[in-house]
């Protein structure tokens, strides 16, 4: 007899039964073997897992299982390599077995199998003995289509009629064949070279990621930034995997699916940051950029850790002011705005080694911090950055000024002919801070073939739909700028 109680402590080789016996000898890789686990993580949930182990193999058929895999394993991406005679072995079947010993798989693979339960009650002992007549589980599809997993009562056939839901200790005369204690991988490897052979076993598996954030503290006139950035790793694939070599590749790998079925870090300031030694090193690899971790690092299962990527010091910074009010287009041009705008507070940040930077930096969140006049850290906005390689500009929206308002006036409109009006704006900038000149940028867009006839002030064509006023307003002062645009369809 075997109770489902103690079935998690049955060695390996009783799973598998007489499906063992019928195989022949079987090589069990444990996790004391393994020479050496290296990871890289993709910023798409999924991770590559390549794992070293030596097998001793004998000439002929071998049947060899590996059981410290991930739950989350992509069965397709597997593969497995001699490292010490490519070519004198060759993978005849390999099989992913993931139905996994439990107490409700014994139990419904032992429906109409003999099933004691058994109740102790005191120093007395209750049996009651039968034919299990259903599984203690079943699969309910909605409606969609969707399948879920609904627990129910179980059914015993005894001599004495239908027992329903019987309690107690269960106990079954044998496993059911098939099960495993966790998922594992079966191959059947055929060699003409027997001996050792160092071995690369590697595999996809869901449930594993990485994020990137950043810290960034500005000084007191927002000429200079600290920066810090942190990668948070998440581990739910199912393995824990020790003294790792660990990679992290930023980019959009494609990948062909099938249709689907934060931790807060205190900010500090790092005054000698660049003089000290990255522990990720970066490199480009194919169309994509590789970080690799100097040393390992352990990777537990339902797990989240913080590891540092990279620290600047004193990164130049640049503090824009940006009026760009919402518009949308309609017929004779963009609709004009009469109430206040916001008006948007940007920093500017190149991404150059002249600038302590320099380094592709993958895309994440900012979290942009300032001291106040007591010296205390205060959090002053946030933006997302995309993969930014090296020699680019960063431009973070952080949040709206709250003395500085815009407001943007559309003063005549000519419609010349079919084809072509004239039309007048104005824009009105105000400093409502009682110290302090700023440039305000006023971002205006257009269509068609356009030109502007006359303005107040300079302006800069971006792009064929894009031009802007960069406009100096002294404190407590308001600064119009008025320009006409012909514009033809």
């Amino acid at each position: 007899m075997v109770t489902v109680k103690s079935a998690f402590v049955l060695l390996t080789a009783l799973t598998l039964g007489v499906q063992t016996a019928a195989l022949g000898k079987e090589l069990e890789i444990g996790q004391a073997t393994s020479e050496g686990t290296s990871i890289t993580i993709y910023n798409q949930n999924f991770g590559l897992v390549r794992d070293v182990r030596t097998l001793p193999l004998e000439k002929g058929v071998n049947f060899v299982r590996f059981s410290d895999v991930a739950a989350a394993i992509d069965p397709t991406s597997v593969s497995y390599t001699s490292l010490t005679a490519p070519n004198a072995v060759v993978v005849r079947e390999q099989n992913y077995q993931y139905d996994v010993m439990s107490p409700e798989t014994i139990l419904s693979k032992s429906v109409g199998k003999e099933v004691t339960f058994r109740r102790y009650l005191n120093s007395s002992v209750s049996e009651t003995r039968g034919i299990l007549l259903n599984p203690p589980q079943v699969t309910i599809v909605d409606t969609n289509g969707n399948p879920s997993t609904q627990s129910v009562g179980l059914v015993l056939k005894t001599d004495s009629g239908i027992i329903l839901n019987p309690s107690g200790e269960s106990e079954v005369k044998e496993l059911p064949p098939g099960l495993v204690p966790k998922p594992s991988l079966l191959w059947k490897l055929e060699t003409n070279k027997p001996g050792d052979h160092k071995s690369e076993i590697a595999y996809q598996t869901a449930g594993m990621s990485w994020k990137c954030d950043y810290v960034a503290i500005a000084n007191d006139d927002d000429t200079k930034t600290d920066l810090t950035s942190w990668v948070t790793l998440n581990n739910e694939c199912g393995a824990s995997f020790k003294n790792a070599a660990l990679k992290l590749m930023a980019g959009d790998v494609n990948r062909v699916t099938a249709p689907a079925q934060p931790m807060y870090m205190k900010a500090a300031r790092m005054e000698a940051a660049n003089d000290m030694a990255q522990q990720f090193s970066e490199k480009s690899f194919a169309e994509y950029h590789l970080y690799t971790l100097a040393g390992t690092t352990d990777l537990n299962n339902h797990e989240t850790k913080q590891m540092s990527l990279f620290n600047a010091a004193a990164v130049p910074t640049r503090k824009l002011y940006i009026y760009e009010p919402e518009m949308s287009q309609s017929y004779g041009g963009w609709s004009p705005q009469r109430n206040p705008q916001k008006v948007n507070v940007k920093i500017e940040v190149a991404n150059t080694k002249a600038n302590n930077l320099g380094m592709a930096l993958p895309k994440g969140k900012v979290r942009v911090y300032k001291k106040d006049s007591d010296g205390s850290l205060q959090f002053i906005g946030e933006d997302l950055i995309d993969h930014t390689p090296s020699d680019e500009k960063i431009r973070l929206y952080i949040g709206d000024a709250f003395d500085l308002v815009g407001e943007r006036k559309q003063m005549t409109y000519t419609q010349v002919n079919d084809r072509k009006f004239k039309a007048n704006y104005e824009i009105s900038l105000r400093n409502r801070k009682k110290e302090g000149d700023v440039t305000i940028t006023a971002v205006e867009h257009s269509y068609g073939d356009w030109k502007i006839n006359t303005s107040s002030h300079k302006y800069k064509k971006v792009d064929a739909n894009t031009f802007e006023f960069p406009v100096t307003v002294p404190a407590g002062a308001e600064v119009k700028v008025q320009y006409e645009i012909e514009v033809k369809s």
